[in-house]
């Protein structure tokens, strides 16, 4: 299992290197060009100069996350193909420099909601919280400027461009199936994987998030039954997942049992913890098994069970010291560094006792 923490890039992040630098066992940075449009040629200038400074770090740069997909291949447009070429060109520039992981997504719009940054929880912390009530009763629009409102970061998904277009999308999406979108995906992954297969790069996908229908949009990557149906959609080693715990754990999904089904094809783990409650809210919890609806022990101890050697990061964490001021949401410092020395004490653990037995 190779540690890695998600970072937005110099300028971008009030999180610095030198501050993950000091987490035990952090090998590698999640990166990404985050100023970069869906659908845009990323440059290589541009690449190698992340590199310099990640790797000057002393880490690695091999997982991006993310590698945005335009809004056109989803809806399959006859545009699609001019984007899809940039994205393979994309993909042979990340790996000429040593990218091994692609992380995307396929959500129609939205890449994550929640109707609440900061919901204060029982003990002051505060994280991203999400009421299913509230999203059966909102315009979309309105829970944008309610949720963008006094936020001076750019969060991924919640781009302005595409913020600025959200109800032509929208209108886009009128009368669009599941099934629409399947084949669109299906389209992108055989155009895509070859490329992946001549140069290295291993393709995860990201469950949606939350992992069940919101505003009439499908979602596809929402349990076992239908990553199985994608992984077969190309059966390819390089077609595979990056198996967040909280996007799957904000539904009723055994996420173990995803592990022992798919593990073969896990090339990237996103583990977090999020309560989850009857009426269908979910807030994110600590990475702690007890905290949650997510049994984090029993998903380290599979992967371990495995023999998993791919990347992991912690995900989401709360807000906690007073780091709302100042963090990204959901993407403070503190709550992941003590989520990731979670994972490798439980981790650790493991591995002592299959030695000792």
């Amino acid at each position: 299992m190779k540690m890695t923490f998600r970072w937005y890039g110099e300028g971008n992040d009030k999180v610095t290197l030198g501050n993950i630098k000091q987490i035990p066992g952090v090998e590698g940075i999640v990166w990404s060009l985050h100023d970069m449009a869906a659908g845009e040629l990323w440059s290589e200038e541009r690449i190698a100069k992340e590199k310099e400074i990640i790797e000057a770090a002393g880490f690695n740069i091999d997982v991006v996350e993310s590698v945005n997909v335009h809004e056109d291949i989803k809806l399959g447009l006859p545009t699609r193909d001019q984007y899809i070429d940039n994205y393979k060109e994309t993909l042979r520039r990340l790996a000429k420099v040593g990218v091994k992981v692609v992380c995307y997504n396929f959500m129609p719009v939205f890449d994550w909601t929640r109707t609440d940054l900061y919901k204060e929880m029982e003990d002051g912390s505060n994280a991203l919280f999400f009421e299913k009530s509230q999203i059966a009763n909102i315009d979309p629009i309105e829970l944008i400027e309610k949720i963008s409102t006094n936020v001076d970061v750019t969060m991924p998904g919640w781009e302005p461009e595409r913020l600025a277009r959200l109800k032509e999308t929208f209108k886009q999406y009128e009368n669009f199936t599941a099934e629409d979108l399947w084949k669109n995906l299906q389209y992108f992954l055989e155009q895509v994987i070859p490329v992946c297969e001549e140069v290295g790069i291993k393709m995860g996908i990201h469950p949606d998030d939350p992992a069940f229908p919101i505003f009439g949009l499908p979602r596809l990557i929402i349990n076992k039954e239908n990553i199985g149906r994608f992984l077969n959609l190309v059966d390819s080693p390089y077609n595979g997942l990056s198996l967040c715990t909280g996007s799957l754990g904000s539904a009723n999904n055994d996420i173990p049992d995803i592990i022992d089904a798919y593990h073969d094809r896990i090339h990237f783990m996103h583990i977090r913890n999020v309560k989850r409650y009857e009426n269908g809210d979910f807030i994110e919890a600590s990475h702690r098994a007890c905290d949650g609806s997510v049994d984090t022990v029993k998903v380290v101890q599979t992967l371990h069970k495995h023999g998993y050697d791919g990347y992991v990061r912690p995900d989401h964490g709360r807000h906690i010291w007073g780091e709302e001021k100042w963090a990204r949401p959901g993407y403070g410092l503190y709550d992941r560094a003590l989520g990731i020395m979670y994972i490798l004490g439980v981790w650790d653990s493991v591995e002592k006792n299959a030695k000792q037995s």
